[in-house]
């Protein structure tokens, strides 16, 4: 699960935390990346430990959660950083290839969909399962509780229906996602001239 705010009361966090839980409940366990501390892409190597971690959680899950906040009409740098560290390509592969993923968003004003709708561009480029549902929370400071605890409402119930739309098609798909995203331009190559043509050196 990845959010993206640095901020000390974050709406996307506690978003994050509040999904997190339904999860949980649901079956599913559930590793959260904090953002902090986090270099720029390509401002470090990808031996980086922040990056590494990243990394490591990005391939070690059947599935994703990503919620940025809605900032000057678009996702945060953070939250885009994030999504950069993560590759397309380890060598011949994909560590996002198939896996599910699912969208959320805050507000500060009325409700928008900016956001979800850059973050579903990116999960499509990345070959990853986005579900359908998605959540957009408007004006989030009046949604959770001075524990951080989002209060009962519509934007909390579609909150369950996207987590539990997100288990599903990732119990769905499981066993079959490298059947869904196996392709014929791609079988026709061998690892190694794959790895050559991904990592060339120039042009």
């Amino acid at each position: 699960m990845l959010y993206g705010s640095l901020r000390e009361r974050s709406y996307s966090k506690l978003l994050t935390l509040e999904a997190a839980r339904l999860l949980e409940a649901m079956g599913a366990e559930v590793r959260i990346f904090d953002p902090l501390d986090l270099p720029q892409p390509d401002a470090v190597p990808d031996s980086h430990p922040r990056v590494a971690a990243l990394r490591e959680a990005a391939a070690w899950s059947e599935g994703m959660v990503w919620c940025s906040p809605e900032r000057h009409g678009a996702m945060t740098g953070i939250m885009k950083s994030m999504i950069d560290w993560i590759p397309l390509s380890v060598g011949a592969v994909r560590p996002t290839q198939g896996k599910t993923l699912a969208l959320m968003q805050v507000c500060g004003g009325s409700q928008s969909f900016n956001a979800v709708n850059q973050m579903r561009i990116l999960g499509r480029w990345m070959r990853m399962i986005t579900i359908p549902n998605q959540s957009s929370v408007a004006k989030a400071f009046l949604e959770f509780d001075e524990a951080g605890r989002m209060k009962p409402s519509a934007y909390y119930d579609r909150v369950v229906d996207v987590m539990e739309e997100l288990v599903k098609f990732t119990w769905l798909t499981r066993d079959v996602s490298p059947y869904l995203v196996d392709r014929y331009s791609e079988r026709k190559e061998s690892a190694d001239e794959l790895s050559r043509r991904v990592n060339q050196k120039g042009i």
